[in-house]
């Protein structure tokens, strides 16, 4: 076996670390709240001083753009770079780059299908809705699936009935621009029940998202949850259209493994293949729920080896 590495999964709300080779295999998994420390390089110190460990490679995925090794996180705050947390060769990569590579190290039980049984073949879009929403993607090569990395999550909400444009228009007096985001993550949920809630004439009552989740059916919360779901399935089709994503959607993220079924028995599906025109193109797209709480690592640790592979000269 090869020498254990450090691998990350770094979000807005949790810091999930472990130590793994370059065959994915995971060792001392730990998870900590991202609040809970000023940085990454303090997060990292300390899952170190807890396990012994004394990697010297490391590769961690963050909720954020990468350039240059280095990140902002949008929704924490934190800024730093691979340099930082003095480990001699560290990689940083985005959080739906290291899902992407994942995907072909999954087992059949870590993937809950969503609607009808479909084969799939062709691009992969992944869609997670977290603390924040992210979107990639994953297009089969001759030498595997190759992570495709976007920032879709902040593009613009698009109605899909009167309902929505109602809960629209209350988000834009707040927001002025309203990405998907501001709908679809776990500060998002919070914001469509206050939405929903002076769309519909009710009273206001302070929410989290667990609570919003887990409310009680036929509860106008659980009527909040029920559009969140039907949301996502329309701007999963939506992503799905623009990638070409014939291969499927993958959904991942905090929010949804959980709920499989409550998924599966939403209106995900259907917002999802209505597409006008499109509509038979997509419902030859499957869907399916990742239940792997730990898909982000095994992402991580396959990128170790495309760290020891030597680039190839541009021609």
């Amino acid at each position: 076996m090869d020498a254990l590495g450090l691998v990350a999964d770094l979000g807005g709300t949790n810091v999930r670390f472990a130590l793994a080779d370059e065959r994915g295999a995971l060792e001392k998994v730990r998870s900590y709240p991202s609040h809970s420390f000023a940085g990454m390089a303090q997060a990292a110190k300390a899952y170190l001083a807890d396990t012994g460990a004394a990697p010297k490679r490391a590769a961690i995925a963050v909720a954020g753009p990468v350039k240059d090794n280095r990140v902002h996180l949008t929704n924490l705050g934190w800024s730093f770079s691979g340099d930082d947390l003095g480990i001699a060769e560290t990689r940083l990569l985005n959080d739906f780059e290291a899902i992407a590579l994942s995907l072909g190290r999954l087992a059949p039980a870590d993937l809950v299908t969503i609607g009808p049984q479909i084969a799939g073949q062709g691009t992969i879009a992944i869609v997670g809705p977290g603390t924040g929403l992210g979107v990639g993607g994953a297009v089969p090569s001759g030498e595997g699936l190759v992570p495709l990395v976007t920032e879709g999550g902040h593009a613009a909400f698009a109605p899909g009935d009167d309902y929505e444009l109602a809960v629209f228009q209350h988000l834009r007096r707040e927001f002025g621009r309203v990405s998907t985001e501001r709908i679809l993550s776990g500060p998002g949920l919070v914001r469509l029940h206050e939405a929903m809630c002076a769309v519909d004439g009710v009273a206001h009552e302070t929410l989290s998202p667990e609570d919003i989740t887990k409310a009680a059916p036929g509860s106008h919360a659980a009527k909040v949850f029920d559009r969140f779901l039907m949301i996502l399935g329309a701007v999963a089709g939506d992503i799905a259209l623009v990638m070409g994503a014939r291969g499927g959607v993958m959904i991942a993220g905090g929010i949804l493994p959980s709920f499989a079924q409550r998924l599966a028995a939403s209106g995900f599906r259907s917002r999802f293949e209505d597409k006008g025109r499109f509509g038979d193109y997509m419902r030859a797209i499957p869907t399916r729920l990742i239940v792997q709480t730990h898909a982000g690592l095994i992402g991580a640790a396959a990128s170790f080896q495309a760290m020891r592979t030597p680039r190839r000269a541009s021609s």
